[in-house]
């Protein structure tokens, strides 16, 4: 008789491009996240979480180099309601929201968001598949004040969390602009009468791979959009990416349209007009972009801190008009120990489409989106943001048949606001009582015997300073400074808070 087949064991593996997050982390992204939330509270935006679930449907086709509407998406096929997937971003979900509840919301409608989303691209080193976004939108407000709002926003929220002026640079362009610089270049009678000749040419396929191709300016420079607009390049890897195909003439155009950023806004929004004035929707977004900075400019926000800058693109496809991002100019090492600028934690622009897909009826529309992880990465690399999470303080077991007065210190620390816990694992072995501490990151400890209990007294243990004096003093300093102590077990309460005031 055939021996059945064991059931072969789960491998404990994270799928690639996800990851975990334990206490430290954790705790320090929900810190930054409420003063984010405190900074868009204070602008008047309201909070709203939504479905991480969303139809196929709904979501929409945005994001770049996809050819299927659930390719990019983590998507699966339900029984009842077709096509489902997680969410790729927090917009695409506010725009069903809003549609589906239009005639209960106010106009403009002003929310924020928090939460996980989802993307099924290649993984890299620090890109991943689940990531946290941080958005704030304004539903229904037609005016450019709304998205040099945001911009203004998101300056503050920056600054808010511990990235000071000078480290960051908020870059506006505007994608009517971007569509005149593609007007400019496909407009050539001659050039659109022999490409339209060429088996599967799509002029809107093909210009939205020159827009997929200026988005990549900061990874590859002016040369490398260059040779991926005409014949391709080679990548660090060796593989060789094929080029959108465009003539030298049209490339050369568009590296003109991405170096026009100059010292002075004003001087960037002359040289645009200049480039586009044969273009109606191209000077329109001129002329928004020059609006907006006079806004920004009357608020006291300079090109310190916010500037045009044509370079600015964003990959999504549902942006219809302004577009932003924000930068962190300080340098860093990377992997292989070469410097570079940190660069984007932050971007968005106005989508007036979005909602129409679900209404019929036009809706304007702007926000930002903040990249939780890149930011909360930032902070550590400017030293804003301590690594090391004080853990709870223990109180030790030396009787598990008291465990009932165990607990009721534990009660009493709780109830005083210190954070705390009773030892539950086998309390045989004392030291690895205060192993267990110590890999808490545990302050300190409390400690009550047979002998300290009739005489109603308690030790508690300083671990912080006891570990300093390990690792630095003499005996001498140890008689000195002591970190145990011995008091009443009435004072517990009032000393384990002196001691932690004085660890800080």
């Amino acid at each position: 008789m055939a021996k059945p087949k064991k059931t072969p064991r789960p491998k404990a593996q994270t799928p690639k491009g996800f990851r975990d997050y334990f206490g430290a982390e954790v705790t320090e992204r929900d810190g930054m996240l409420r003063q984010i939330a405190g900074v868009y509270h204070a602008y008047g935006f309201d909070a709203l979480e939504s479905s991480a679930v969303e139809t196929v449907e709904a979501l929409g086709k945005f994001l770049p180099d996809v050819d299927r509407p659930n390719e990019g998406v983590f998507a699966w096929e339900d029984d009842d309601d077709g096509w489902m997937a997680l969410r790729y971003d927090l917009t695409a979900p506010l725009a069903r929201v809003y549609a589906q509840n239009r005639n209960d919301l106010p106009l403009p409608y002003r929310r924020y968001a928090m939460g996980p989303v989802w993307r099924n691209e290649k993984p890299g080193p620090g890109r991943y598949r689940q990531f946290y976004q941080c958005d704030a939108d304004t539903v229904g407000a037609a005016s450019v004040a709304a998205d040099a709002e945001i911009c203004a926003m998101l300056a503050d929220t920056l600054e808010t969390v511990g990235i000071p002026r000078g480290d960051y640079l908020v870059r506006i362009n505007n994608r009517k602009v971007l569509n005149g610089v593609l007007e400019l270049i496909f407009s050539d009678e001659s050039y659109i009468a022999s490409d339209a000749l060429k088996p599967g040419f799509d002029l809107e396929e093909k210009k939205a791979a020159v827009l997929r191709t200026i988005d990549k300016f900061d990874k590859v420079g002016a040369s490398g959009v260059h040779e991926l607009l005409t014949t391709g390049r080679r990548d660090a890897s060796g593989a060789f990416i094929e080029g959108v195909g465009l003539y030298n003439w049209q490339a050369e155009i568009v590296i003109e349209f991405l170096h026009g950023r100059r010292l002075v806004n004003q001087h960037t929004l002359r040289d645009l007009g200049k480039l586009v004035e044969n273009s109606v929707q191209g000077s329109e977004g001129v002329r928004e972009l020059s609006k907006i900075a006079q806004l920004l400019e009357a608020q006291g926000y300079g090109p310190d801190r916010i500037v045009i800058d044509p370079s600015v693109v964003r990959g999504l496809g549902y942006y219809t008009g302004p577009v932003f991002e924000a930068e962190l100019t300080f340098e860093i090492f990377d992997e292989k120990g070469r410097k570079r600028q940190f660069g984007s934690v932050a971007g968005g622009g106005r989508y007036d489409d979005l909602v129409k897909r679900f209404t019929g009826q036009p809706v304007p529309a702007t926000g930002v989106s903040i990249g939780v992880d890149r930011l909360l990465a930032a902070l550590r690399e400017k030293g804003r943001i301590a690594t090391a999470e004080r853990g709870p303080v223990v109180v030790t077991v030396m009787d598990r048949d008291r465990m009932a007065d165990y607990q009721a210190m534990v009660a009493e620390l709780r109830g005083a606001g210190i954070r705390a816990e009773v030892y539950l694992g086998n309390p045989k072995n004392f030291g690895n009582q205060l192993k267990y501490a110590d890999k808490r990151q545990s302050p300190v400890a409390v400690i009550e015997g047979g002998d300290e209990k009739e005489r109603g007294m308690v030790q508690i243990k300083d671990l912080i300073l006891g570990a300093r004096i390990a690792e630095n003093a003499s005996l001498e300093e140890w008689k000195e400074r002591p970190s145990q102590y011995e008091v009443p077990r009435g004072d517990l309460v009032a000393k384990v808070r002196e001691i932690l005031d004085g660890q800080g």
